[in-house]
């Protein structure tokens, strides 16, 4: 307090003048501090924020549900690997939160500052203290493009984008459609990152593009993965090194990239099979997947595990220690795909959970780790990959899933966007890819 109050009371020499302003301020602060109570408590409104709020709301009436989540626009981000091959606008990906929030739930368009779960409090950036009897938290991840030398300053020189951020994916396109001849480096970084076949999408994508323009003969496509394989699910990792090898790709496992030299266009990359050794490319286009982390906000919550991340229940994702709170989405430390299919089939276990919690009953609905990955190989086909947490496919359809597939295709571009915003966002009847994890 006594910095905050050191610069206005500076100048202060009466003592009635001190007294005035010190219960000004405090008048103040009180009111900032204002507090208020709600049955369930809904941190962040990306897709597993504002599911799970419209879930709530049905469970227990609107008024008694709050969303705290600072975004004027909620972005359907997996469209972004199309939006940055040049298939689909920006403008599709997105819509104003306004339109996506449950109505009548209570909406703080606020940023989380702490969460005290002793307490069953949190607090945002706008002075308010909202208290709860059930928290879910659906903060999502932090990208950290700072954690690569060079960056994000490096995105103001073209050649240079990244599909994972809003103010960067149109920087792909550019990049793409300006290419002349040389290496074309796509990264994939050392940590957990959503939606993980992303990275390499991209890079199919683009060599497609190259192709259909009469480039492809001039460039040199690289991906450089930190990864020791291409993919986590064998079945899966198979079918696209065949794609690999058949087009031409040169992948290197386990290097890291570590800094960009967009002056010289430079990418660096260390071979993390022997720390310290790195290797300089050239580029004539690069596109940055950054490394990923959790929110901020967990750090000293007592709700993260020993890597940052929520610390949860991988069947029930109810938290291993405080039992009215829940997490649901790419902040848990659950050991699967960060996904948005991933989103949906864990919404309705933890509808299961919490209803069982509130009327003091053990969960009895387990998530299995469902995830799916549509594996963009071109502009019109998809492997549509879908597993568990033990990397076993768990296919929807009665076709072999590991093959490339232009209905796949249709279905990730048009019909996966459309399910999105008028099914799994407000819980209508949403049918999830696997019809056994609904």
């Amino acid at each position: 307090m006594a910095a905050v109050l050191a610069s206005p009371l500076a100048p202060i020499r009466k003592g009635s003048r001190v007294f005035f302003s010190l219960n000004s301020y405090f008048h103040c602060s009180s009111g900032l501090a204002s507090k208020e109570h709600y049955k369930i408590v809904v941190l962040g409104g990306g897709s597993g924020g504002i599911t799970m709020g419209a879930r709530m709301k049905r469970k227990v009436g609107a008024k008694k549900v709050a969303i705290v989540e600072p975004s004027e626009m909620h972005y359907y981000q997996p469209i972004w690997t199309l939006v940055g091959a040049g298939a689909k606008s920006i403008n599709s990906s997105g819509r104003p939160t306004a339109s996506v929030m449950p109505s009548g739930v209570k909406w703080f368009k606020s940023r989380v500052t702490k969460i005290d779960p002793k307490n069953n409090t949190v607090s945002t950036d706008s002075g308010k203290e909202l208290s709860y009897d059930y928290l879910i938290i659906a903060l999502g991840l932090q990208l950290h493009y700072e954690k690569i030398k060079g960056l994000p300053e490096g995105f103001q020189h073209p050649k240079i984008g990244s599909n994972y951020s809003l103010q960067t994916v149109e920087k792909t396109w550019n990049a793409l459609r300006n290419f002349k001849e040389g290496n074309a480096i796509f990264s994939f970084p050392n940590t957990p990152v959503k939606c993980a076949g992303a990275p390499q999408k991209i890079m199919y994508l683009s060599e497609a593009y190259l192709r259909k323009t009469g480039k492809r003969s001039k460039a040199n496509i690289i991906y450089n993965t930190s990864l020791p394989v291409l993919f986590g699910v064998k079945k899966y990792a198979d079918a696209l090194w065949e794609i690999v090898k058949s087009r031409d790709l040169n992948v290197n496992l386990r290097h890291n990239l570590i800094e960009v030299r967009p002056d010289k266009r430079e990418a660096v990359f260390e071979n993390l099979d022997n720390p310290g050794e790195t290797k300089i490319f050239e580029y004539e286009m690069l596109h940055v997947t950054p490394p990923m982390g959790p929110p901020s906000v967990l750090k000293g919550s007592s709700l993260e595990d020993e890597a940052g991340w929520l610390d949860v229940n991988k069947d029930t994702l109810q938290h291993k220690t405080y039992d009215n709170v829940f997490g649901i989405g790419d902040c848990t430390n659950v050991p699967t795909s960060k996904t948005a299919a991933a989103v949906a089939a864990q919404s309705a276990v933890l509808d299961r959970t919490i209803t069982k919690v509130m009327k003091k009953d053990k969960p009895d609905k387990k998530y299995d780790g469902y995830t799916s990955c549509p594996l963009v190989t071109s502009y019109n086909t998809v492997i549509l990959a879908e597993f568990d947490y033990n990397g076993q496919p768990l296919e929807t359809f009665p076709v072999d899933q590991g093959k490339e597939s232009r209905i796949m295709y249709h279905m990730k571009a048009d019909l996966m966007p459309h399910l999105y915003w008028h099914g799994l966002l407000k819980h209508h009847s949403f049918v999830k890819l696997h019809h056994q994890h609904t």
